[in-house]
């Protein structure tokens, strides 16, 4: 039996070595060297790095070789990127875009007054935030579909962090001038990420915990409504799922509320031909139950309705804004959260339709259109604005060429302040918990979270985290777990990174993971290994120990089957894309150990910056610039030349 087994690997190894020595015939061509890039002096190293921080995408690009008069004006165009197309602007475009506004109106109108609940403003509030802040951003901003007003999980966010610091019944004025405070250093801190470029912060929030937050967060603003829809008057502050169903579960035990008073909205499937009845349901609503009421003079026997809306255009509110003491720092805080909030909603709508229609946006300066816009809103009575979806899609479906669709809504709103504001009166406020309700469904998307599911399950639990936290603890920790999973992914990740170990694919010289492709054959006498990530403090030694670890297991296996001893480990280090002194520091020990194992380390692919901090610290000159290769395949076929095949 052992006789039988010892002929079976001795058929092996006479394969893999026949299957060498065909590659080895088919490639003849010379080894090819690891070549060390030119030396930089240190101010141009730090230029280089810095560049690829902060100006990846280059912005100066398009001012290069050009007159200083086209310098000019390319900047200008930049800063107004209404400049750029509203050279080509015609009537037909102007026909599309005035459609588009005065649909998105429609939808605007009543869910302004309805966010306006969320915020604790009054409702007037809530339309203000939809008339300057779109002109602003159709001037400034870069998206061509993006619609701008306050929304539901921003609207919630900041009164549920406003309300802890100022009670908006018991002192309402001051509450208001915290939320303008709130809003202007929004708009301060959205513009400082813009102007200096950190747009990359905003990506620590990942997908999956985005889909997460948004979820918890539709779903704690529909058990909100639970007080507009019953017209329960002692509802309890707390957003969390369990004190709500308490306050709501409280108040039907003692008959609190009146059933007459809640009114039901259904939202059929959208249909893209029919979005148009999307978009004017919510006014219509607003309406037909408004005329009801008026009629029937259900506000005497227990609805509640909106009441006045005061009557006129934005007032300035500049002054009214905290710029120092207690309440700014507390504005500050606020702001800073909301603003992240803001932002990520607003770039993934605008990314997501410009992918669409097929063009770019800068994330910094749409960044910088919207804290401008934000400020602006701060001065003009208005609260945190950003991009809405429901109102984009709308925007979209309804033909919009341009961002003249924000200037229609603007204007529309604009007029709805000066003119027909009273009209409004009467609306339940039940219908416009019911728009709201409405308005906050798609944002459950049942279907990304089972894909993000059978992808990741990682991924799955960062989302599933922040989906939690809104729910049982409030939208701020929700949002905290959210940024807190990503960044623990990002952390994992950088501190296990993966390693395999790699087979050759027979027939051929390339080189690939053997659990991934298990006809993959090893290499007589030579181990080989890939690291899938950049070799810092934080994963130095866990590579090393890796690698040992692998080794000696080969070595074990290669003894027991009688197989040839390992005499060269080949490290293939093409997404390795950097290193530090730690790292190098734990390759030279790497080295020292195999050395002493009678085991040459040999590196496959190292990259431009690898090898110039390899050659810095004179690493390659330790392992041997005749041990780097510039692929695997040249790597294999130098040791296998080399190696002894003994048992």
């Amino acid at each position: 039996m052992a006789h039988s087994l010892l002929d079976e690997h001795e058929t092996e190894l006479a394969i893999a070595m026949s299957s060498y020595s065909v590659i080895q015939e088919k490639e003849k061509s010379s080894v090819h060297r690891v070549k060390v890039p030119p030396r930089k002096n240190v101010i141009e190293e730090v230029r280089t790095t810095l560049r690829e921080i902060f100006f990846a995408d280059d912005p100066l690009r398009s001012f290069r070789g050009r007159s200083r008069t086209k310098k000019i004006a390319l900047g200008f165009q930049a800063m107004f990127p209404i400049l750029e197309w509203g050279s080509q602007y015609n009537y037909k475009k102007f026909v599309c875009d005035l459609i588009a506004g005065l649909t998105i109106a429609s939808l605007a109108i009543p869910q302004d007054i309805a966010y306006s609940n969320l915020a604790h403003l009054n409702p007037q509030y809530g339309l203000y935030t939809s008339s300057i802040p779109p002109f602003v951003y159709a001037v400034l901003g870069s998206s061509r579909d993006i619609a701008i007003g306050p929304v539901a999980v921003v609207s919630l966010l900041m009164g549920s962090l406003l309300e802890k610091e100022i009670d908006p019944k018991a002192n309402p004025i001051e509450y208001r001038r915290l939320a303008f405070t709130a809003t202007f250093f929004a708009g301060l801190t959205q513009v400082a990420l813009g102007f200096f470029r950190l747009g990359f912060l905003v990506d620590f929030l990942s997908h999956a915990a985005i889909v997460g937050f948004m979820a918890g967060a539709a779903v704690t603003i529909a058990l909100q409504q639970l007080r507009g829809l019953l017209g329960i008057e002692d509802f309890t502050r707390e957003t969390d799922i369990v004190s709500v169903m308490k306050s709501a579960s409280g108040s039907a035990h003692h008959g609190e509320f009146d059933l007459d008073n809640g009114l039901r909205c259904s939202q059929g499937r959208r249909n893209k031909r029919l979005f148009w009845v999307a978009a004017v349901a919510p006014m219509t609503s607003v309406a037909l139950s408004t005329i009801f009421v008026y009629i029937t003079r259900a506000d005497k026997h227990g609805v509640r309705i909106v009441g006045k809306i005061p009557k006129g255009i934005n007032k300035l509110s500049a002054n009214q804004i905290y710029y120092s003491g207690g309440y700014a720092a507390k504005g500050f805080k606020i702001g800073a959260i909301a603003a992240f909030v803001a932002l990520t909603e607003a770039l993934v709508i605008g990314r997501t339709f410009a992918a669409i229609k097929d063009y770019n946006i800068d994330g910094n300066k749409e960044m910088m259109a919207l804290g401008i816009m934000n400020i602006a809103g701060s001065f003009a009575s208005g609260y945190i604005a950003t991009g809405s979806f429901s109102r984009t899609s709308v925007n979209n479906m309804a033909g919009c060429r341009t961002a003249v669709s924000n200037m229609v809504l603007s204007t529309v709103v604009l007029l709805t302040l000066e003119l027909i504001t009273p009209l409004f009166h009467y609306t339940p406020n039940a219908i416009l918990a019911a728009i709201i309700t409405s308005a906050v469904v798609g944002l459950v998307d049942f279907h990304a979270a089972w894909i993000i599911w059978k992808i990741d399950k990682m991924d799955f639990i960062a989302c599933l985290g922040a989906f939690l936290g809104v729910l049982f603890v409030s939208v701020e920790i929700g949002l905290l777990i959210a940024v807190s999973i990503s960044l623990a992914r990002i952390i994992l990740h950088v501190m296990r990174p993966h390693t395999a170990l790699l087979g050759n694919i027979p027939g051929t010289s390339l080189y690939r993971n053997m659990e991934q492709y298990p006809e993959a054959l090893t290499v007589p006498g030579v181990l080989i290994t890939t690291i899938d990530s950049a070799m810092y403090f934080s994963n130095s030694n866990y590579v090393r120990e890796r690698i040992l670890g692998c080794l000696s297991d080969e070595q074990e296996k290669a003894k027991e089957m009688g197989q040839a001893k390992i005499q060269f480990l080949v490290i293939e280090m093409s997404a390795v894309s950097d290193v530090d002194t730690s790292a190098i520091h734990a390759l030279e020990e790497l080295h020292r150990t195999l050395k002493k194992r009678e085991v040459q380390l040999v590196l496959a692919n190292p990259g431009q910056k690898v090898i110039y901090k390899f050659d810095e610290s004179k690493l390659n000159e330790m392992i041997g610039n005749d041990n780097m290769f510039l692929s695997v395949a040249e790597a294999v076929r130098t040791c296998s030349s080399k190696a002894k095949y003994e048992i």
